[in-house]
């Protein structure tokens, strides 16, 4: 079994339907839900690049993505890019 991370979640601002651009945090709830039941440690912390989703696991960038490719809300269980995530972490692990 692995051992649990403290995960670095960094985000970048985005616009969503029109929107001014700014950080938000909606896209990455079922991302930390996911991690949070392997039980992860996650820190959110935001980062002024746009539309970017990255995980750091001891200080290296083990998962990238666009943070408009996950999924609104939710717990992250149906969400194929959060079980990317997760595999990713628990490599680095």
């Amino acid at each position: 079994m692995s051992r649990n991370a403290v995960v670095v979640l960094r985000y970048g601002p985005y616009s969503a339907v029109g929107l001014a651009v700014e950080h938000r945090t909606f896209r990455l709830e079922g991302l930390q839900a996911v991690l949070a039941s392997d039980g992860h440690e996650v820190i959110l912390a935001k980062t002024e690049d746009w539309n970017v989703v990255e995980l750091m696991v001891n200080e290296e960038v083990v998962f990238r993505c666009h943070i408009k490719d996950l999924e609104f809300g939710g717990d992250g269980k149906l969400d194929p890019l959060c079980e990317k995530a997760r595999i990713a972490v628990l490599n680095a692990c």
